[in-house]
């Protein structure tokens, strides 16, 4: 692939490649092969998808993200799973992209269908550590997900 064009098409099928998945989630790789130095990605998201709280332990993988369509709720947390900060970010409101450095704890959920965003961070891509993961958050899947998902979604301050 040498170019690719971002167009409405293209999120159209994002979209609907998210609303059948498991996950609620799918991704569009702007990047090339995992290994690759600088990981760009569109993702849509649905409302039900969980993003467990994580952090990036490597100093070099800070996040940028920015809300293409629709509605994202953008969180921050202590050590201890507080929340910290939370905003929704559109791409027309007053905050329209969440910059997150290393080691922070942070999430993202979808407050309306058909959201998509662009994610930007530091490639290779690693498998989470331990570590990485709020301990004090559920896993995918876990009976606690629905109950943080909405606490999460309960947080976000609109913009």
């Amino acid at each position: 692939m040498s170019q690719t064009f971002l167009d409405a098409t293209l999120i159209d099928e994002l979209i609907a490649k998210a609303r059948s998945a498991p996950r609620q989630r799918s991704h569009h790789n702007l990047h090339g092969d995992a290994g690759d130095p600088a990981h760009r990605l569109l993702v849509a998201i649905e409302p039900d998808s969980y993003v467990r709280p994580h952090c990036h332990l490597d100093p070099n993988k800070a996040e940028t993200i920015i809300p293409l369509r629709g509605r994202l709720g953008a969180l921050v947390f202590d050590a201890a799973g507080a929340v910290l900060e939370a905003r929704e970010l559109t791409p027309d409101g007053t905050a329209f992209g969440f910059h997150v450095q290393p080691g922070v704890f942070h999430s993202v959920v979808a407050l309306e269908s058909g959201t998509v965003f662009v994610e930007i961070k530091a490639g290779p891509y690693a498998v989470p550590l331990a570590a990485e993961w709020g301990a004090w958050a559920p896993a995918e899947g876990e009976p606690g997900v629905p109950a943080c998902l909405a606490a999460m979604k309960a947080a976000i301050s609109p913009s």
